[in-house]
Order: C-alpha cells, then sequence, then structure tokens
C-alpha cells in the first residue's frame, strides 16, 4: 500500500494583477515559490472518503473522523479499525462529523471530543460531543457545546476544537451563511470562537460572561469560517485561521474579546464579483496577521516543531481545498515571510504532528492518509 510520491518543481514570478489567476499574499514581498525541499510522502491509506478530523492516540494509533458519521483508527500496521458510537451527526451541505480532539490527559480519563452537524426540526448547528474512549468503543456520552440558534442552512460550522496550555477547550463556530446577523451579534453563538471548560461550563473570566444578554462562551468574534486552529506549541497563543469570500482568506492570532471585522471589514469581495465593503481597516477591529488573494481556501493547520524535519522545523502548515496542496509559511516570529507548495494535486483538509513528531495529512477525493518522511 506504501507509495512515495515526490512534489513537482517548478517557479514562478507573482504578477501583481487582481485577479483569480495570481495570488496576493498580505504581508509578504512576494507570491507562491512553488517549490522548497526534496520531501517525499508515504501513503497510510486509501481506504477513506472524506477524511476531516484526525488526533492520535496516546499508542501513536491515528484517529480519523469522516464526514459521513463513521469514525476510524489506524493502527502501526496501517489497518483501518471502525469504533463503534460517536455522535449523532447529519451528513448535509459543508456539515457532518467534523473534527475531533483528545483531552489533554487522555491518557487518565479517556475523555474524546467530536465537532459535528446536529439537527433538531430540520434546522442545523455546530455541537460538540466529549465521550470516553473505551477499547474502540465510544460511550458515556455528554452534550457540552450547542450553537444557537439553530439554522436551515447548511455551511460555514466552522468546527475545529483545540486545548490550550491550561486546559481550555476552543471550539470554533462559523458565521453558517448569515453573515449580516451573526458574526458581530454578541447574543448568537455563529461567527465566533468559543472558550469552555472541559465539561462544557463557560470561564467566568471570559470576555462577555458579565455581559447582558451576550453568549458567556465567546472568546472572540467578528468570524467568517474558521477551519483551521492550533496552539502555537513557541508562543502558547491560538491561531486560526478562516476561509474568506472570493479573496480575503485570513490568518488571526485569537485574544480575548477582541473583534476580527467580518463583514464589516475584508480583503475579499462576493463570489459574484461585487463588493462586500470598501473597507479593509477600522478601529476597534483586528487586522489578519497575514491574508490572501484570491482565496486558497484554508483546512486544517499545524506548527512544525522538532528535530524530524529541519528544513519544516518552526513554520506552518496548512491545506489548500481550492488549490489542492499543502501550504507552507515560513515564519520569523510571527510574520510569514515566504510561501511555498508541497505535494500538488492533493485537496488537503487537515495536517497534524504527532507526538514523535511525524506529520500526517489527510487528502479528500478519495480519503486518503500520507505521512512525510523525514528529509
Amino acid at each position: 500500500m506504501f507509495r512515495e510520491l515526490k512534489f513537482r518543481r517548478f517557479q514562478f514570478l507573482l504578477i501583481f494583477i487582481f485577479s483569480t489567476s495570481f495570488i496576493i499574499s498580505g504581508k509578504t514581498n512576494g507570491g507562491f515559490i512553488e517549490n522548497y525541499k526534496d520531501l517525499k510522502i508515504e501513503l497510510i491509506t486509501d481506504e477513506l472518503e472524506i477524511p476531516w478530523g484526525m488526533d492520535f492516540l496516546d499508542n501513536g494509533d491515528i484517529i480519523i473522523t469522516e464526514k459521513n458519521g463513521l469514525i476510524f483508527r489506524i493502527d502501526k500496521n496501517d489497518k483501518l479499525i471502525k469504533i463503534e458510537g460517536g455522535p449523532k451527526s447529519t451528513e448535509t451541505g459543508q456539515g457532518g462529523l467534523l473534527d475531533v480532539q483528545l483531552h489533554p490527559n487522555f491518557i487518565e480519563n479517556r475523555w474524546i471530543y467530536f465537532s459535528y452537524n446536529k439537527k433538531k426540526n430540520n434546522k442545523f448547528t455546530t455541537a460538540v460531543s466529549r465521550f470516553e474512549f473505551d477499547n474502540d468503543n465510544l460511550k458515556n456520552e455528554k452534550l457540552i457545546f450547542e450553537a444557537l440558534p439553530y439554522s436551515n442552512k447548511r455551511l460555514h460550522f466552522g468546527s475545529r476544537l483545540e486545548f490550550d496550555k491550561e486546559g481550555y477547550l476552543y471550539i470554533t463556530v462559523g458565521d453558517r451563511g448569515s453573515r449580516d446577523i451573526n458574526p458581530q451579534d454578541l447574543s448568537r453563538h455563529a461567527g465566533k470562537v468559543h472558550r469552555i471548560y472541559d465539561n462544557g461550563d463557560i470561564p467566568k473570566d471570559n470576555p462577555f460572561y458579565d455581559k447582558k444578554n451576550a453568549i458567556k462562551s465567546i472568546f472572540s468574534y467578528g468570524h467568517r469560517n474558521p477551519q483551521g486552529m492550533i496552539l502555537n506549541p513557541f508562543t502558547n497563543e491560538i491561531w486560526t485561521h478562516e476561509h474568506g469570500p472570493r479573496g480575503g482568506d485570513e490568518i488571526n492570532i485569537i485574544n480575548k474579546g477582541l473583534n476580527y471585522g467580518w463583514p464589516v471589514i475584508t480583503y475579499g469581495i462576493n463570489y459574484s464579483g461585487t463588493i462586500i465593503t470598501n473597507e479593509k481597516k477600522k478601529e476597534g477591529m483586528e487586522q489578519p496577521l497575514h491574508y490572501w488573494v484570491p482565496s486558497i481556501a484554508p483546512s486544517g493547520m499545524v506548527f512544525v516543531e522538532g528535530s524530524l524535519y529541519p528544513s519544516l522545523n518552526g513554520n506552518l502548515l496548512i491545506g489548500s481545498l481550492k488549490f489542492e496542496y499543502l501550504h507552507l509559511c515560513i515564519m520569523k516570529g510571527s510574520e510569514v515571510i515566504s510561501e511555498h507548495r508541497l505535494f500538488e494535486d492533493m485537496r488537503v483538509r487537515n495536517v497534524k504532528q504527532r507526538s514523535d513528531g511525524y506529520i500526517f495529512f489527510s487528502v479528500e477525493e478519495p480519503g486518503r492518509i500520507y505521512k512525510i518522511l523525514p528529509n
């Protein structure tokens, strides 16, 4: 089953013309350099459909969620083993079974978290449930987060999960396709990053905990559809990226109580080509750390750390759904100083690094898992 692939080598100059044929990356001096290092990858499995979430058990086995609701474990022999139980998710539009995240103290409590599309009265929302993992069975479900109100729209669920060093769980929820209602309204869950305890309780020091009519779990707001979130291991900050409309994908550092601007400010336009807003900056609203025009459709992200990949160490990997490759951002502190394409012709949904240092990424159409081999 194993195959090795080398990514193609070729370069091009970025022409500074706004068109869908070229990419203008915010806060860098150029566009993409289409080769980086002579990296290789190894196929782990090609027996999946749309692998959305990924995490690792304490023994190194890979846990995979499929958008269709199935959950698998991939063992050390690359055997695909079905996990029984899990949340009752509904696959429709962009929704389904989405992210998976193990508790930081998983070895002792065996807790595992899933985000998913929850259906009620023919409407849908982003929800998170906690389970106990027991010999490939999930039991003792506890619903710990449910975004309100439910919507009949079937897009922009967000759904990434991440723990910080203090044990808080962060949850992204997209604007659910109602940009003029949800992202700037603190009485609605959608278009926000939320912070809760591991049991679903809400920290009293959350920024809007005491604000009248505000959702107490909100940590930041003004987001469109964040589908990447990672704890920066070098700074302990929560970083996200989110889909813009036509252009305006963003990387952001999430800080308590801040407004990230959508849809009041954006570097993107409507899919039809019409203007959303003439404002790209506004007082009281955060500028992205980095942005892309046109959109790369980012999904999944990881900061690479350790000595296994010297050429990648300290840098950021992100999947590109639109252009179908693994996107490498070379970092200098919190600045993206150059960008590179790795492993093209692959619709990358997620990328993660295991505790032993190995990097894995998932691909759609068809569903596959790859391991990056050390260089």
